[in-house]
């Protein structure tokens, strides 16, 4: 018999005293329970902090840990900082798989379940997730994008030498997309499966977080233009956003995020052979597709995957 994977959960949040319960009873009911589960309160204001507290009393894997108030939300960077915190403190080679999860979601019971598997499966499988729902007026789930060959930002795993190996977390608005980008540079696998025991709910709109969906969709062109992404694959990607909601404006307010960024000539991640690869990889994309693209990259790649390479800096080791 397989021995339990050990998961480490960390759970950067602020204000989120609407959907907090939820989102604990959601990993309360998980049929592979975390082993660690860090709730960082990043210095909420709205009765989130009492609720932390209450799950900690119940919950014997629960760590809460207490953050300073910046005073306002900060997107990207600051849920990075957040997350780091709750990193502190942490022997991440004693853990199989880490995972960050926002605690505005409604997991499926057997969510943690099901990823541990696949990725027991498949050694090369890096970091997945499902796929995002919110719920609409009627009251019907609506799909919210999210390409295949990425694990999204709100739950996400990583095998922990994979997110070693990749230098863990940029702090900037696209950490959720750098990291898949890094670890296909290393051979390894980014996946999202849109499944019925592996949907969950986004109890708030994906984007919204700060000052609504349009403020949302224009922080992401800039996102991508600090990625690195290109004028072309950028025009792509937001026409195609414009059938979504908020339609039409959605991908408008895309590329003036990209095009606003590129006339400030604003700071890029400063890594140029990722870059060359992700404007190589988007090309690809935009000739062949992005599923036919992205398995000729992953079968191209195969020999550049490594599981004992060690992470930048560090000693090579095995972690298992």
């Amino acid at each position: 018999m397989a021995p339990t994977p050990r998961l480490l959960v960390i759970s950067p949040c602020r204000d989120e005293a609407r959907f907090a319960r939820t989102t604990i009873e959601s990993v309360a009911s998980q049929s592979l329970k975390p082993t660690r589960w860090v709730l960082v309160d990043d210095g909420s204001t709205d009765g989130t902090s009492e609720i932390l507290a209450e799950a900690a009393a119940r919950l014997p894997f629960v760590r809460v840990l207490r953050r300073d108030d910046r005073g306002r939300r900060n997107v990207g960077p600051g849920v990075v900082e957040a997350f780091y915190s709750g990193l502190e403190g942490e022997e991440l080679e004693r853990y199989d798989y880490l995972v960050k999860l926002d605690l505005d979601l409604e997991l499926p019971p057997e969510y943690f379940r099901i990823l541990t598997d696949r990725m027991q499966a498949d050694p090369r499988l890096g970091t997945c997730s499902g796929k995002p729902y919110a719920r609409g007026r009627d009251g019907r789930l609506v799909a919210e994008p999210c390409g295949d060959e990425m694990s999204v930002g709100m739950t996400k795993l990583w095998r922990t030498n994979c997110f070693l190996q990749i230098g863990g977390l940029v702090r900037g608005v696209m950490w959720d997309g750098i990291d898949c980008h890094r670890a296909r540079m290393l051979g390894w696998i980014a996946k999202s499966w849109d499944e019925p025991e592996l949907r969950f709910v986004h109890l708030r709109a994906m984007g919204s977080s700060q000052h609504g969906l349009l403020t949302g969709r224009v922080r992401h062109g800039s996102g991508q233009y600090f990625m690195g992404t290109g004028p072309g694959y950028l025009a792509a990607s937001a026409i195609y956003r414009m059938t979504t909601p908020p339609l039409i404006l959605g991908g408008f307010a895309i590329g003036w995020g990209w095009l606003r960024a590129w006339f400030a000539r604003e700071p890029r991640y400063e890594d140029l052979e990722f870059r060359a690869f992700l404007r190589r990889y988007q090309r690809a994309c935009l000739l062949l597709g992005k599923r036919r693209a992205t398995e000729r990259l992953e079968t191209n790649l195969a020999t550049a995957w490594d599981p004992l390479r060690p992470p930048p800096g560090r000693d090579r080791r095995v972690l298992v």
